[in-house]
């Protein structure tokens, strides 16, 4: 079974460079109709889901990453 659109969409908006602050929460907002909150409780669980890691191994890989970096350094 593939990912849906939306997770599709939140993994290639994850490999996106922003040009500044705010920007990134504009994008959310604007072309996922999603808040903020929403959209990284989505995106941490995906991080987990196996067809993730298989449609952008890349991206989730570097996001797995951080998240332990950021969980070691509490």
């Amino acid at each position: 079974m593939e990912l849906g659109h939306r997770e599709q969409a939140i993994l290639a908006l994850e490999r996106r460079n922003f040009p500044g602050p705010g920007a990134k929460e504009r994008a959310i907002r604007e072309e996922l109709d999603l808040s903020p909150v929403r959209y990284y409780q989505l995106l941490n669980a995906l991080l987990d889901d196996e067809r993730a890691l298989s449609h952008d191994p890349v991206t989730v890989n570097r996001l797995r990453r951080v998240r332990e970096s950021r969980r070691a350094e509490r």
